[in-house]
């Protein structure tokens, strides 16, 4: 199947949060792949250095990255601002850092919350202010928050996930109003159950593979190149008129 070419994010500058493997790295290849100049951060330092690595192998431009835990803001922002000096202001922020931990209802400690928020959700309004500034200099960009289907289908097994991924929408709604006068567009895009290595290894069963058949329109399971597909053309000129939405991509499951 031919992929879409958007010749506006060639030289575009690209941050990714979570970037090292799973969706995140998918991303990362697609916008490389797109001639885009790609930093990323993960907390997870082999598998960031492996894909570099690979990309650089490949012929293709190596991406600058760090090893960051999102939930120290200081260092999230440094790296940020690390990114840029080497790169130059960015065009475009994907928020896509997450952990979906599973978890019940009776476990959760506040200690275990405040964990789980700076995560899902505190991570994404700091990285996102410390790109504002760069993006009103270019005079614009785009902003690509990842949510996810899951407090939509009322998921019971993760709470905390929830909450955070809920918390989403109302980031890219309210900073869409805010941000749209200096053309920064700001959207959301929501996954379905998609067959990461991760989730093949730890959530995916017979039973659980019966439950996406009975619940999605579509038949074919939902790939990380089908998620950075939307975020690529929200990250591209021809979305330009789109901003304050939730562009939900889940094989017909919602």
């Amino acid at each position: 199947m031919s992929k879409a070419v958007y010749h506006s994010l060639r030289g575009r500058r690209v941050f990714i949060t979570g970037g090292g493997s799973g969706i995140g790295a998918t991303m990362v290849e697609a916008f490389v792949a797109q001639g885009a100049q790609v930093a990323f951060i993960d907390v997870a330092e082999a598998s960031s250095r492996a894909l570099a690595d690979s990309l650089a192998a490949a012929g293709q431009a190596a991406p600058w990255w760090r090893a960051c835990d999102v939930r120290d803001v200081p260092a999230l922002q440094a790296a940020i601002a690390d990114a840029a000096a080497a790169l130059g202001d960015f065009h475009v922020l994907v928020n896509n850092v997450a952990s979906d931990t599973r978890h019940t209802l009776a476990e959760i400690t506040p200690e275990f919350y405040d964990d789980r928020i700076a995560i899902n959700q505190r991570a994404a309004l700091f990285a996102l202010q410390a790109v504002v500034p760069g993006m009103q200099r270019l005079g614009g960009g785009s902003i690509v928050n990842l949510g996810s289907i899951s407090w939509q289908i009322k998921q019971p097994d993760l709470p905390c996930y929830t909450v955070a991924k809920s918390a989403v929408n109302g980031l890219t709604r309210g900073m869409a109003g805010l941000l749209g006068r200096d053309r920064i567009r700001v959207n959301t895009v929501s996954p379905g159950w998609v067959m990461t290595e991760r989730q093949l290894q730890l959530w995916v069963t017979p039973e659980s593979a019966k439950e996406i058949e009975r619940n999605q329109c579509l038949p074919d399971r939902l790939q990380p190149e089908d998620i950075a597909a939307m975020v690529l053309f929200l990250a591209s000129d021809d979305a330009k008129m789109c901003t304050a939405q939730e562009f939900i991509v889940d094989g017909g499951w919602r």
